[in-house]
């Protein structure tokens, strides 16, 4: 396996944590937590955000290198 990633795999990997991190905040906001599992939840929400952030920021890195990527902010606005 490569130690660098694709632009492809970065681009899915950064669009999967983004539906992820919208996925846990959804299930938050329900009724259907138990009480005794929300600072679980509440702190994978929090791995998950970081996780998407540093995508975030290694694709905008990318970006600079390679002019033909989409800007981010098309990229999570784009329809899969």
């Amino acid at each position: 396996m490569s130690d660098k990633l694709t632009n492809n795999a970065l681009i899915y990997a950064t669009l999967a944590l983004n539906s992820e991190v919208a996925l846990q905040r959804e299930y938050l906001d329900s009724d259907d937590v138990p009480a005794d599992e929300r600072e679980n939840e509440e702190e994978m929400l929090d791995d998950l955000e970081q996780a998407f952030m540093e995508f975030v920021d290694l694709y905008k890195n990318r970006c600079k290198a390679d002019k033909l990527l989409p800007p981010i902010e098309e990229l999570l606005d784009s329809q899969l």
